[in-house]
Parts: C-alpha cells; structure tokens; sequence
C-alpha cells in the first residue's frame, strides 16, 4: 500500500474518532466549554503517556523540536477551544461545518508556507466537496455572531496545526506529539477549571471520558496520516466527518438525512473517489517512469 493511501485509511478513521468526539461533547450537556476541553485532553494525554512509555520514547520529544512542538500544541489548544464553545453555542452541524473549513485552510496554508504545488484536480475536487459539506449542513445562521466567529476560528487554528504537523514530519513519534499537545492544553486550562469547575452527573463523566477516548483516535489518526502525505493529497477525505456525524445523528437521535444531506454525501464521495483515483493514476504513472529510466540506464 502506497504512503498516500496509507494517508488517506488513517484520514478517515481519524475523521470517525473527532465525529465521535463531537457527539459525546454534545451530550455532555451544561459543562463549561474548558472543563469539556480539559477532561477530553486529560484522557488523551494518559492513553499517549501510556504508548510514550511502552515504546520508551521521550515524553516531550527531542530539544531541537521544542519549538515546533510547542507552535502546534498552542495552536490545537486555541483551536479545540474555540471548536468547544462553538459546540456549545451553536447548532452542532453549523458548528461542524465551520470546523471543516480546516481541510481546506491546510492546503492553503501548505501552499503559502511549505511552498507544496496545488494541482487543478485538487482544487476542482476540494470545491467538490465543500459544496457538498453546503448540500449536508444547511446552516441556520441565526443566532449571535460571536460563536460562529469562534467556529470558523477554530478552524483557522486547526489547520495552523495540522499544517506544523507537516513540518515536524517524521522528526517525533506521534504518540510523543499528541502527548505533548494533550499535557500542554491540560495544564494551561486546568487553573480554570478549578476556579470555575461544575459537579457533573455519572452519565456526564462517561460522555466526556468517551470524548476523551475518540479525540484521541482522531489525534492518533490525523497525526500519523500528514506524516505519510502532503495535506494537499489527503485532507479533503477529513471532509467525511459530515458523513459519520449524520450517520451518528440517526442512530444516536434518530434522524434521517434528507434529500440534500443524501446530495451533499455523493458530492463528498465522488470528489473523495476522484480524489483517490487521481492520486493511484499518478503513482502508476510515476512508477512507470522511474522503471523506464531505470531499464535505460542499466
């Protein structure tokens, strides 16, 4: 299997754990946003330290990476926040819709700070499905424009991350960066959630335990995957998120997707698939070559 497809499996199991994660956010009910944060990277960071210690790496990676490894952790700890309050403030699937602009702000960011080409087929595909994100959500843009700010936020602040993931590259373990970037966000907030924590129910301690455990799926996933492939070839499969958040609203709360939800998901599929058959059409075609120049040169 080819490091781009390996990339792209890893995107998608990824993309189930944070879906996961949003819907146990959700159902946790009236908890403050940083207390929500705090306990869902709180059990990130014992699942990590857990792999940290098994395969006896550095708990805070090498020295010459602090700096990198601190760039993303401030960033994926401004951006879970504002993704949190977003949650909490508005309808889940506007909150949704705007947190997955960071796919597309990531190959944005790729382009203008790694200096990555951006092929035509790739933007044609990402404007795919972005439409289809459109066709799935319907956004109710009707409340205050504070938390859709800090939705779209959240996004910018992602994708900040996720595009230092690519510069950090394969110079740490991944279990050592969603460590470190899980101790770092637990400590910053944990003075606030003493000051202003609230007492919560069984069931809110399970909900956000669960959060904790699916958050660390999607850290795991989204980590390993931009270490095998230029986010310019694989962050558009993060879009699939939409679809397991719908498929998780009908068997979670029963509710069935209508006829522009079903659009939006071929929209989603078919930019995904084209996508895919793009990226396995240039491996061949690359492989081709580089087999020709090898038999012409012996």
């Amino acid at each position: 299997m080819s490091d781009k497809n390996k990339g792209i499996i890893l995107l998608l199991l990824s993309a189930m754990g944070f879906s996961l994660m949003a819907a146990f956010v959700k159902l946790s009910g009236d908890v403050p946003t940083v207390q929500k944060t705090m306990f869902r990277n709180a059990v990130s960071m014992v699942i990590a330290f857990g792999f940290v210690k098994y395969y006896k790496e550095r708990l805070f990676g090498k020295k010459e990476n602090q700096k990198i490894l601190l760039l993303r952790s401030s960033l994926g700890a401004i951006g879970i926040v504002l993704y949190f309050y977003a949650i909490d403030h508005l309808v889940l699937s506007d909150a949704d819709m705007l947190n997955k602009m960071s796919p597309f702000l990531t190959i944005i960011f790729a382009a203008i700070f790694l200096k990555e080409h951006v092929r035509r087929f790739q933007i044609v595909a990402i404007l795919i499905a972005f439409a289809g994100t459109l066709f799935i959500i319907k956004p109710e843009f009707d409340v205050e424009t504070i938390p859709y700010m800090a939705g779209f936020l959240s996004a910018v602040f992602a994708a900040g991350a996720y595009t230092v993931l690519r510069v950090l590259g394969s110079k740490e373990q991944f279990y050592t960066v969603v460590f470190y970037f899980s101790f770092f966000t637990t400590m910053i907030l944990l003075p606030f959630v003493l000051i202003f924590y609230e007492p919560m129910s069984m069931k809110q301690w399970i909900y956000l335990l669960a959060a904790g455990v699916f958050a660390t799926v999607g850290q795991f996933g989204i980590t390993v995957a931009y270490k095998y492939a230029p986010a310019k070839e694989i962050s558009i499969f993060f879009y699939s998120t939409v679809v397991y958040s719908a498929l998780i609203s009908i068997v979670l709360f029963g509710q069935i997707p209508d006829l522009w939800s079903i659009i939006g998901y071929i929209a989603i599929f078919g930019a995904s698939f084209y996508m895919f058959l793009k990226n396995n059409h240039d491996n061949k075609k690359l492989a081709k070559i580089a087999k020709e120049k090898h038999q012409h040169s012996t």
